[in-house]
């Protein structure tokens, strides 16, 4: 393999990692990136979308415990089976969008003056919802009601529009529906595993005609990237959200709009 194509998906790989979690849409940042590092060397966006597969693992990893015990408890325990389903009818609505809309948002939205618009868009909102300073009242994922984690999965939908982000969509349709911000952002990390997943699976037979040893190697050191930096960014989130608000994403998001808009496009 060529030694700069491998860096450009290093680089990359690192930027998935360290977006795919926080509200700022690691898509938007990954096609930016792609294009300022002229790297198009897997196409139709096949590595964008499969090197999130790093970032899920690394939620795997971290939440190994909560998982397992989930999975071995989920004929026995009531909780480990409300936990499951909450994020089961959250993803759902992914599943009927994702296959009946994948072509049209993939022609439609995937240039950068949709995305800087999206990333603009969705930094107000975030101002307006941390503004609103609404009070929470659901602490836990095992017990938010069904219609709640059904609502989520809608929000989550809005993401398939790249520069909304998956993230940023899930934690404030949750801070909407009066989950607490630790409680949001877990549920956001949990429902990314099927979401992330399914996706990857979809795009790559979607896709399966473009890939090749070569790029498959590709995606693979770009996945190592992505799952190392999200190790390092998904405990600093955690601790960051129980002691700060998503203001500093939002105005960040604006910055990089109107970035996008006036200069790198």
């Amino acid at each position: 393999m060529d030694i700069v194509i491998i860096l450009k998906s290093i680089f990359l790989g690192i930027v998935e990692g360290l977006t795919e979690f926080i509200p700022v849409s690691s898509t938007a940042h990954l096609i930016v990136a792609s294009k300022l590092a002229d790297f198009s060397y897997v196409q139709n966006g096949v590595f964008e979308v499969v090197i999130q597969l790093g970032a899920i693992m690394a939620i795997c990893l971290l939440y190994r415990e909560k998982l397992f015990n989930t999975a071995v408890g989920f004929f026995q325990n009531k909780s480990s089976r409300k936990f499951t389903y909450n994020i089961a009818l959250a993803f759902f609505p992914s599943v009927f969008f994702g296959i009946f809309f994948y072509s049209i948002i993939k022609r439609l939205f995937f240039s950068l003056d949709y995305i800087a618009f999206a990333l603009i868009l969705g930094g107000i909102a975030i101002i307006f919802i941390e503004k609103a300073n609404i009070k929470p009242s659901h602490h836990e994922i095992e017990n938010l009601p069904k219609s709640k984690a059904l609502f989520i999965g809608l929000f989550q939908t809005i993401a398939m529009i790249p520069g909304v982000s998956r993230s940023g969509a899930t934690i404030m349709g949750s801070l909407l529906l009066k989950l607490d911000r630790k409680t949001a952002t877990e549920f956001s990390f949990f429902l990314a595993i099927p979401t992330i997943i399914g996706a990857s699976i979809f795009d790559i037979y979607k896709n399966i005609n473009v890939l090749n040893t070569s790029s498959i190697e590709i995606i693979l050191v770009g996945f190592l990237a992505s799952f190392i930096a999200s190790l390092l960014v998904i405990k600093w989130l955690i601790h960051y959200v129980s002691n700060h608000n998503f203001l500093l994403f939002a105005y960040y998001r604006i910055i990089l709009g109107l970035l996008i808009l006036f200069i790198i496009s």
